[in-house]
């Protein structure tokens, strides 16, 4: 007999590979969808202009298998999010 300990859990990840250290979480959601809506959002709260400098590929994965026992399956590369241009009001 299957046990989730979630209702739903928590399937997508995107996950920033640096070239000088390990890779960091970016965002967690319940679909590929909403990962990539809410990932360059995180991404410019997370790292600072140095840390982004250093990031080579943004991974997009996905949780296969129950939720306590199953692993991280990487279904692909996400762009990194280019600088956003603040337009003021006048």
């Amino acid at each position: 007999m299957l046990y989730q300990s979630e209702a739903r859990p928590q399937n997508w990840r995107a996950v920033a590979i640096f070239n000088d250290r390990p890779e960091q979480l970016l965002f967690l959601g319940l679909s590929c969808q909403q990962v990539r809506t809410g990932l360059a959002a995180s991404f410019f709260e997370t790292f600072d202009e140095e840390e982004r400098a250093q990031i080579t590929s943004i991974a997009l994965q996905r949780w296969t298998g129950t939720p306590d026992s199953g692993k991280w399956l990487q279904t692909g590369t996400v762009s990194i999010p280019e600088a956003r241009v603040l337009a003021t009001v006048a």
